[in-house]
């Protein structure tokens, strides 16, 4: 898990990191946005040394994109991008469902049951309106994660494509028709977890992202960006 990315920032870069990581995530950067240093030190409120060091975890953990002559950008979503991302997204996302049927523990299964119990609680996912999820240890893809018990792997998911996965999902994927769906494919997922059946969860996930990146692309084509 890693040290500081869902815990208390510790230094001055932590901080600002999680400020703008998650602006730009939840869309209050906007994506394809351009960068302005000066304006970002004085919007946080930091020098220009710790921003830099932020902005190159961002850059490396794909929120951020610097092109030759033209400076860094926030990401576009787009169709090609989403393509991509959620192709690799399928086929890791199966193999950590596979290990996590071998590895989790009872009391870990538990946790992610209670978990969605949790998530069914809210009024918003009982009338199918939406399904935000937090990062961290209340996203159940990030559990799942967790429970493959492999660190590279988990440092991909969670540390390399997390936020960007998440810059999808939040902007696009977290509302309309497929709340219902989306929550009852988690309860599927984790139930072939709990009876040790690491080829059906690894299924399962696999149409889970699937469906999920239809919805998605859905949604790029009906606001016109699907060439970013």
């Amino acid at each position: 898990m890693l040290a500081t990315e869902f815990k208390e920032a510790i230094t001055a870069a932590d901080r600002v990191l999680v400020q703008i990581r998650t602006a730009i995530v939840e869309g209050d950067i906007p994506a394809g946005t351009k960068i302005s240093e000066p304006e970002l030190a004085r919007r946080y409120d930091l020098s220009r040394a710790p921003l830099r060091e932020a902005l190159a975890r961002l850059e490396r953990c794909h929120l951020i994109e610097r092109t030759p002559n033209a400076g860094a950008r926030v990401v576009k979503l787009s169709i090609e991008g989403l393509r991509s991302l959620y192709q690799l997204r399928e086929e890791l996302e199966g193999l950590a469902c596979r290990l996590a049927a071998e590895h989790m523990t009872e009391q870990e299964i538990a946790e992610v049951r209670a978990l969605l119990d949790q998530h069914l609680s809210t009024q918003r996912v009982r009338e199918g309106e939406s399904y935000y999820q937090e990062a961290g240890d209340v996203d159940f893809h990030y559990r799942v994660i967790l429970g493959s018990k492999n660190p590279y792997l988990i440092n991909i998911l969670s540390d390399e494509l997390y936020f960007l996965v998440r810059m999808y999902r939040v902007q696009l994927g977290m509302n309309g028709p497929r709340v219902s769906r989306a929550f009852d494919e988690h309860k599927a997922i984790i139930n072939a977890i709990a009876n040790r059946d690491g080829e059906l969860a690894d299924l399962l996930m696999r149409r889970h992202i699937a469906a999920s990146k239809r919805n998605i692309e859905q949604q790029l084509l009906q606001q016109g960006t699907s060439h970013g």
